[in-house]
């Protein structure tokens, strides 16, 4: 088959990759080059454990004073509010503990073969220097403030994730630069993490089009059908490219085009934001989630990367840099001996469902479209099992995940 891959992200780029692997003809549309948007800024972790979603019990007890902090680790722009608010309730609906354990079971499914999926592109895009599985620590003042987070490490554990508990003296000893703050920690020894997601991304793009792929650098518009079928891609230039199937992975900008394959769903996009200190002298081996502060902390190629705030705020409105510099006051805060004197900052559109749930399967009106995406912050994690799962739908295999908590169709 001719399949148009919609989106040159992480999933829609390891998408393609399994599809060539069975044999199948690839053309991306995307108007941005590949491993840009979420696959440039994202955290970099590749982790096994993060199958939690972002509703928790007791989350809607947070919320209001999340809210009135305009730097806080949740927030909202007033103006967009009316928009958002329903899909808030709805992501909290989501949060009781039945709820958690039902969606933190599907994430483990689609996370738990990480490596297994992403070894094989790796090795035939040469990008194995881009990984590395060195582990996660997630790290507290105190275990007894761990414990405040005890039930969902539990839940993780149920679901087969290592979690070791790491008392301080241990855990200064594997991260020296965590001596002062951090006196309890949990190291999850399965994750691991990329030293540069981006470049990951383009290295993935780049095999993929040495195979021959087909790269259009247009925004896709909508679709010609016949029946049920897609028979081309319309893009932004006017131009038709017949095709015999397409994949939706644009991530955020994924909505109106489900919508036209008669599949709505309730895709919003949480705006992240980072910054990477590139004069940092720390020398973190691990990944480091600093649970009580909400920030992941990842030693990376271009330098220290501090990741972790959410802000509501749409797909139109201009980024507010102070949160990416309240991270950077927290990191001085976490590690007062960091070098912060050349730093970067970033923001970019997380493509989330309220339930933290991706959207995988066949669009509702057309049977040859698939759709690939609302991964929320966990993209870099999950798209190489979610592009080997979509390769067995297009391929009409059986898939080696239970697709249906993720079908487009649940809402």
């Amino acid at each position: 088959m001719h399949v148009a891959v919609i989106g040159t992200g992480i999933v829609g780029t390891c998408t393609a990759a399994w599809l060539q692997r069975d044999g199948h003809q690839i053309t991306f549309f995307d108007s941005q080059e590949p491993g840009e948007a979420c696959s440039f800024g994202n955290a970099g972790s590749l982790s096994p454990s993060a199958c939690l979603p972002v509703g928790m019990p007791g989350m809607w007890k947070k919320v209001p004073d999340w809210l009135l902090d305009p730097l806080g680790p949740l927030t909202v722009r007033w103006r967009y509010a009316p928009a958002v608010v329903p899909w808030l309730v709805r992501m909290l609906r989501h949060s009781t503990r039945d709820e958690v354990t039902r969606i933190a079971t599907a994430l483990r499914s689609l996370l738990e073969p990480i490596f297994a999926c992403y070894d094989p592109l790796l090795a035939q895009a040469g990008a194995q220097d881009l990984v590395r599985r060195t582990g996660c620590l997630y790290v507290y003042s105190s275990r007894e403030k761990a414990a405040q987070w005890a039930w969902g490490m539990n839940l993780r554990r149920s679901l087969g994730v290592q979690m070791v508990d790491v008392g301080q003296e241990e855990l200064e000893s594997l991260e020296p630069d965590l001596k002062g703050r951090f006196r309890f920690g949990i190291r999850a020894p399965e994750n691991g993490s990329t030293l540069d997601p981006s470049a990951l991304v383009k290295a993935l793009h780049a095999h993929a089009m040495a195979q021959g792929a087909r790269f259009v650098r247009q925004g896709v518009t909508g679709f010609e059908r016949l029946g049920r079928q897609v028979t081309a891609v319309r893009t932004d230039d006017g131009t038709a490219t017949p095709v015999d199937g397409v994949v939706v992975a644009a991530g955020a900008w994924s909505a109106p085009l489900a919508a036209q394959l008669g599949s709505r769903v309730p895709l919003e996009t949480q705006r992240g934001y980072h910054v990477t200190v590139r004069s940092s002298n720390l020398q973190l081996r691990h990944t480091v989630m600093a649970v009580e502060n909400n920030l992941m902390v990842n030693p990376m190629a271009m330098g220290l990367r501090l990741a972790g705030t959410v802000e509501f705020a749409g797909l139109k409105a201009p980024p507010r840099y102070e949160r990416a510099q309240a991270l950077l006051r927290l990191g001085q805060q976490l590690f007062p001996h960091l070098d912060t004197s050349d730093t970067t900052q970033w923001m970019g559109h997380r493509p989330c469902m309220p339930d933290s749930l991706p959207v995988i399967g066949r669009a509702g009106a057309a049977d040859n479209a698939w759709l690939a995406f609302g991964h929320g912050h966990m993209g870099m994690c999950m798209g190489a099992s979610t592009g080997r799962e979509v390769a067995h739908l297009v391929a009409g295999r059986r898939p080696q995940i239970d697709l249906a908590p993720f079908r487009p169709d649940r809402f």
